[in-house]
């Protein structure tokens, strides 16, 4: 089986590269995380800041077709497939797009507006927080086998942050200025609406987990670009810090765990099965988080400061880190899955061995 992108694909990468660096700058993200600092979006009380930013941008992706990439031509989508799509998410994640893109792209034919960019939809799979919900038309409610919708009223003119006090949620600090949450303790056993022919939830979960991945994965290709440039540019001692071996160890350790990501997160596009799909987000979110760490650590002192561009990625994927699937869920999943699958435990020709595994997103 070949496994490498096609023409078409590559193209769509490339393109959608182009496309989020224009849609997307880094003049835009700096203006949102400097307007998202102390009393911004990231603190209580402050969700509403980004909420004009983010909806214009969402107008702007919706006309791109980013939320309506895999809905049917005759439906106004593209028709793509998931590997496509993670493929556009992927530079979704490299450029660093805000907002609730994954919950979303899956309410794309499931919530009005929501395939055009004019509704912005967040998600919810369990108690705890939840990102941009003061400014969202909707949230998908995935914690039981049968889908939940709950709305905010369709005039324009309502009041949208109905959807904080209908779920009883109360704003919290975020380590990310630009990803407002909300706190939900525990999610309404009658609220929200039952759509006509609902999806599987289960497919729906291991989708957004797989798309946050690919966000993830992103971010953590965007870092060690940006770690390489920077020890190329940067002289000490009369040469570039990147000639220096241990520079040069760390900047290659982002690489194989950028790949190995990268070769996980293209592999569970296709199987979509749970194991696949929980190895991906924690290969992604390991190589997000380290690789924002070791970028940043290579930054030097520069790296500690407001201005650096690498504190956006290393928060933002800690914020990633814990949506859908955390470490220590992928690690219980993944056990049990072993487990059933060989109850007997592992044996070899030699007799029945004992192995002590540990996996860490640390």
């Amino acid at each position: 089986m070949d496994f490498r992108l096609s023409d078409d694909q590559r193209a769509l990468r490339s393109g959608a590269r182009q496309l989020l660096a224009a849609l997307f700058p880094r003049e835009r993200l700096r203006a949102m995380v400097d307007a998202g600092g102390p009393g911004g979006a990231g603190s209580p009380g402050g969700a509403t800041v980004h909420g004009a930013s983010v909806r214009e941008l969402w107008r702007e992706l919706g006309d791109a077709g980013f939320f309506s990439l895999r809905l049917p031509e005759e439906r106004g989508g593209t028709g793509l497939g998931l590997p496509e799509t993670v493929l556009v998410f992927e530079e979704a994640g490299r450029a660093l797009l805000p907002g609730p893109l994954v919950a979303t792209h899956l309410a794309a034919g499931l919530v009005e507006g929501a395939a055009e960019g004019r509704a912005l939809v967040t998600a919810l799979d369990r108690p705890g927080p939840v990102e941009h919900l003061a400014s969202a038309d909707a949230v998908l409610l995935l914690d039981r086998a049968t889908l939940r919708i709950l709305r905010t009223d369709p005039d324009p003119d309502a009041d949208t942050a109905v959807l904080p006090r209908a779920l009883e949620a109360r704003p919290v600090q975020a380590v990310d200025p630009t990803t407002p949450l909300h706190l939900v303790s525990q999610l309404p056993d009658d609220a929200g609406a039952i759509p006509a022919g609902p999806p599987d939830v289960a497919r729906l979960r291991g989708e957004a987990t797989l798309l946050t991945a690919a966000l993830q994965l992103g971010s953590a290709l965007r870092t060690m670009e940006m770690a390489v440039a920077h020890v190329k540019a940067r002289s000490q001692f009369g040469r570039p810090v990147g000639a220096f071996q241990a520079v040069q160890h760390l900047c290659a350790r982002m690489f194989v765990r950028a790949e190995i990501a990268r070769c996980s997160v293209y592999a569970a596009s296709l199987t979509v099965t749970f194991g696949d799909v929980s190895q991906a987000k924690l290969l992604a979110d390991t190589a997000a988080v380290r690789n924002a760490r070791d970028c940043l650590q290579l930054h030097g002192g520069f790296g500690f400061t407001w201005d650096a561009d690498v504190h956006p990625h290393l928060k933002r994927a800690w914020v990633r880190a814990a949506q859908w699937q955390s470490a220590a869920e992928v690690e219980e999943g993944l056990a049990e899955e072993l487990l059933t699958e060989f109850p007997g435990g592992l044996a070899t020709g030699q007799g029945e061995v004992t192995a002590n595994v540990e996996i860490s997103s640390e």
